[in-house]
């Protein structure tokens, strides 16, 4: 690698030695924000850097977003589609300009005609995505046929508005040009991504045409994907930082150093050798999936709730309180790590204390507010999955159900010192209207668990389910989330 003169504070300033001239169109990435800057496209940045195969050394993107952020793809042009990324943790600091993007596009600025013609390029090989859980309109497991946005697309199916229906259209016309098949690639924190992608793109296809959904099956590849990279809304700490690296605001991101990705490794029309990043590829990534999704997020999920019920405005702040970082590993050990299955040479005990080492990381400010958003998307793969197998076996599960109660104290919207609270969820309006109409208590638990989009009624049903989380749910309003929490913690374990 080629290293810049230090700029600002010293920091070292990383540049690809790829030729740059040689790059085409061929990764169409969908959902261009923080996390795809971050993670994506420096991965194929080092991957191109480190390649000495000439067919390996053209595998450029296209940045696309779909509704919001026309003025970042602006900014974006205005660089080159050069950008900067920044990983820092309280030991280091890493700046890496990243060449990989090419071009980007967006339907209200460019049309949607400029969109759905780049399927029909033969170089495309790879549409990938970081879309959120909400973007691919399913309801457990499956296109939801009620969705406003999927509702529209089906009406006007050559217009699209949703991910799923310029997927589809943009496969449509590439069958239709007589080329061949590509991949679908989810880079989204949802369980077995790639099969729900697969589920969301075929239910979609066939409700057009039962041949399309045909050549997709035969043609295309949905491979499921674990992704893991710490990377927080940009703010005016993280805005300081760049500047000090000498990096305008709308040209970088900033991130921890660590990140994972491991691949199912199912490509129907090639791949760049992301090996060469550091990328694991595999056969079958649910265990590694379920490790990250229950430890990781399950336990990012418990502290943001319950550390803005206590008042604290990031993940640094909530493993910083001995209470909530012994509740964090407690959490993760005892009651998630039960519910894996993953090869006896993972070492989870290892594991938890390298995610709590990176949620220490105080240069990021990595903020509670940003990780409780869309909770009701992320709650059951998170805590209530696990819960699930707890519940089968008879064995215990005290802090899974004071996340659960955590959230539903969480969505009254207001703190234990009376500060209000933001609600940003797809079910807000709902919740609302539930946390209105019912008093603080027994009816208000029993009703948000009536919340099916959430728990699913066999779930509500449960006694057990709903005793234990209304028993959490009661002692924390009763007692706070730090005498909660100091009363888990001198409880005695059971045996195991």
């Amino acid at each position: 690698m080629q290293k810049l003169e230090k700029k600002g504070d010293d920091f070292d300033r990383t540049l690809p030695t790829y030729e740059r001239a040689t790059l085409r169109e061929r990764i169409l990435h969908i959902g261009f924000g923080a996390f795809a800057r971050a993670f994506l496209t420096t991965i194929l940045d080092e991957t191109l850097d480190g390649t000495g195969e000439p067919e390996n050394r053209d595998w450029g993107m296209v940045a696309v977003r779909l509704n919001s952020g026309v003025e970042d793809l602006d900014a974006l042009e205005r660089d080159d589609c050069r950008h900067w990324v920044l990983a820092a943790d309280d030991e280091s600091t890493e700046v890496r300009r990243v060449d990989a993007v090419v071009a980007t596009c967006h339907p209200l600025r460019d049309g949607l005609a400029a969109l759905l013609g780049r399927f029909t390029r033969p170089e495309l090989a790879i549409v990938s995505l970081t879309i959120t859980e909400k973007g691919y309109c399913t309801r457990d497991g499956r296109l939801d046929p009620g969705n406003a946005g999927i509702v529209r697309d089906l009406a006007t199916p050559q217009a699209p508005g949703t991910a799923i229906g310029v997927i589809v259209e943009g496969l449509r016309l590439r069958r239709a040009a007589g080329l061949a098949g590509l991949t679908v690639l989810s880079c989204d924190n949802l369980p077995e991504n790639g099969h729900v992608c697969r589920a969301a793109v075929l239910d979609f296809a066939r409700a057009r045409d039962e041949g399309l959904a045909a050549w997709i099956e035969a043609n295309v590849s949905f491979p499921c994907t674990m992704v893991d990279r710490i990377v927080p809304a940009l703010d005016a700490d993280g805005r300081d930082m760049l500047a000090r690296a000498g990096i305008a605001a709308d040209a970088g991101i900033v991130c921890e150093p660590f990140r994972q990705w491991v691949v199912e490794d199912y490509f129907a029309a090639g791949r760049p050798d992301f090996s060469l990043a550091g990328v694991q590829f595999v056969s079958d990534v649910r265990p590694f999936e379920e490790m990250k999704l229950r430890m990781l997020n399950g336990s990012h999920t418990f502290l943001a709730c319950l550390g803005q019920l206590a008042g604290l405005s990031t993940i640094a702040e909530c493993v910083g309180d001995p209470l909530l970082r012994a509740a964090a590993r407690g959490l993760m050990l005892e009651e998630q790590a039960p519910t894996l299955s993953l090869p006896d040479e993972h070492d989870l005990d290892a594991y938890a204390d390298a995610l709590l080492a990176r949620f220490s990381n105080s240069r990021l400010k990595h903020r509670t507010s940003q990780i409780a958003t869309d909770t009701s998307q992320k709650l059951p793969q998170r805590l209530l999955a696990p819960i699930r197998r707890h519940l089968a076996a008879g064995t215990p599960w005290p802090r899974l159900a004071l996340g659960v109660a955590g959230w539903l104290a969480f969505c009254r919207g207001k703190d234990e010192a009376g500060n209000a609270l933001a609600l940003n969820d797809p079910l807000a309006g709902r919740i609302t209207e539930i946390v209105a109409g019912n008093t603080d208590g027994p009816a208000y638990v029993r009703a948000m668990l009536g919340l099916e989009a959430v728990f699913p009624a066999d779930l509500a049903a449960n006694a057990d389910f709903v005793s234990l989380v209304e028993a959490a749910y009661l002692e924390l309003r009763r007692e706070g989330v730090r005498a909660t929490l100091a009363r888990l913690a001198d409880a005695p374990r059971s045996p195991a």
